[in-house]
């Protein structure tokens, strides 16, 4: 059983104690309380409505899909969907929060406690615990590279719809955290609420982290804002908690805090004293009622989710015979798992899953591009593992044919025809060859004949030079095995 990472100290052991705050924009059209879009990369302060830039008088509508959004993603973590929530006002002053509050939930949100498993590798999962689920506008942006004196504000993003997922600190070390945000990256991207894209905002991590001894009571949080990536953040939380644990061991206290990462210095820094609920002035937002949910609707969403990562994985594995790693792999991003479905069709799984994982995704993540963004399309793919099977091309042929086409594009029969790679399979002309390489080979026969097996593979290599290593393998294999025989 995995056991959690433990820190040494100076003065001993130390265990941290971590919990996620993950803010997921919803996938609408438009905004959580006007009609604005919410398309992402428009001209700053293109995409504002009145209600959005706070112009007096006017009053937020509830945007319902957002609401059915976050029923079905409450539904994906194994929550309780309440049928009662409220939005409340949050109080703070920012220049990018043209109100001076932010319209939230606080006591009674939309999604109460919850739940998903994450894996550890060999098999190994641990559930960690969901606190709540609630429903928030976004604020606006800060942009302070525009100018030399000033900074500037764009509300694009005011009002834009958010889903504030609250982990539990159930995680103990930046391992867990980064399996946790995985996958909660990949249930949200399955149920498509979100289009899970850390890279461009629409996904941000806060990580709350302590420290105390192994066993002891939780110590004083940091909070760490805005992580817009999962290498990042468990960068930062590994920062953080050696940071504490040199306060502690100084003789000092951990003041609770908001930090921000510099990833480039890889460290934490000050950014603000930590507020506490009281310090918002929460109170229920006067111009929307509560939110009153059938339990009918409740229902109908989950009847209506789709085939979630973990029960696909566990399909591909009893399917397709797939290792517990392969089907993690594949069903890791709902993109990965519907190319290979759709490349196993009429071929053999196990040989499909091996090539994508082995090769494809290889390639992919060497050039850092999505499969959305992959030059060889599902099927020029497929094209290339037909010639592989009937034996047109060799194993080894294929992954020079697969470079090709992944950097100079092209299909793998193109490619093929065009270098003269296909395979050597011919009985016929295959049969001569070895048996004159036999017939000169005399000696070579005799010893594999009198129980030296390991020429067998020196046979083979002697037709693989002949031919320039383009026999079909297979074929050379059978006849050879006939032809030392005799």
């Amino acid at each position: 059983m995995r056991e959690p990472i433990i820190l040494k100290g100076e003065t001993g052991q130390w265990e941290m104690v971590i919990g996620l705050e993950i803010h997921a924009q919803v996938k609408c059209k438009s905004k959580l309380f006007s009609g604005s879009s919410t398309e992402f990369g428009a001209e700053p302060n293109t995409q504002v409505s009145f209600i959005d830039a706070a112009m007096p008088g006017m009053l937020p509508v509830i945007n319902q899909e957002a609401v059915d959004q976050a029923i079905r993603t409450g539904h994906a973590l194994n929550a309780k969907i309440n049928n009662m929530s409220v939005f409340d006002r949050k109080n703070y002053f920012y220049p990018d929060l043209p109100q001076g509050y932010q319209i939230s939930q606080y006591k009674s949100p939309i999604v109460g406690e919850g739940w998903l498993i994450i894996d550890l590798g060999k098999g190994e999962t641990k559930k960690i615990g969901i606190e709540r689920l609630h429903l928030e506008q976004d604020a606006g942006k800060l942009m302070h590279d525009q100018h030399p004196k000033y900074s500037l504000v764009d509300l694009n993003r005011s009002g834009i719809p958010l889903m504030e997922i609250v982990s539990k600190p159930d995680m103990r070390d930046w391992e867990e955290a980064g399996a946790y945000l995985r996958k909660l990256r990949s249930i949200v991207r399955y149920i498509d609420s979100c289009d899970g894209n850390m890279d461009q905002g629409s996904l941000r991590c806060d990580a709350n982290i302590s420290v105390r001894r192994p066993g002891e009571k939780f110590g004083t949080r940091c909070e760490l804002k805005n992580i817009n990536s999962v290498k990042f953040m468990m960068k930062a939380v590994e920062y953080e908690a050696y940071r504490q644990i040199e306060i502690i061991e100084a003789g000092n206290q951990v003041k609770q805090e908001t930090r921000l990462y510099d990833p480039i210095k890889n460290e934490t820094r000050s950014m603000r004293s930590k507020e506490e609920a009281h310090d918002y002035r929460y109170f229920p937002d006067p111009d929307l009622l509560p939110l009153y949910i059938t339990d009918e609707r409740i229902n109908t969403f989950k009847k209506n989710l789709p085939e979630l990562p973990d029960v696909k994985r566990d399909r591909f594995q009893k399917e397709y015979n797939l290792s517990f790693y392969d089907a993690d792999v594949l069903t890791a991003d709902k993109l990965h798992a519907d190319f290979f479905e759709s490349l196993a069709k009429g071929r053999d799984a196990k040989f499909v899953a091996n090539w994508i994982i082995t090769n494809f995704f290889a390639m992919l993540n060497e050039v850092d591009k999505s499969i959305e963004e992959s030059p060889i399309k599902e099927e020029q793919l497929g094209e290339l593992f037909d010639l592989i099977n009937d034996g047109t091309i060799s194993g080894r042929t294929a992954k020079e044919v697969f470079e090709e086409m992944f950097t100079n594009g092209g299909n793998a029969s193109e490619i093929v025809e065009k270098k003269g790679l296909k395979q050597i399979s011919n009985t016929d002309e295959l049969e001569a060859m070895i048996q004159k390489i036999i017939e000169d080979n005399s000696q070579q026969v005799e010893k594999f004949r009198s129980g030296n097996e390991k020429l067998f593979g020196w046979f083979v290599g002697q037709v693989m030079k002949n031919t320039q290593g383009a026999a079909n393998p297979k074929v050379v294999n059978e006849i050879l095995k006939k032809s030392l025989k005799n």
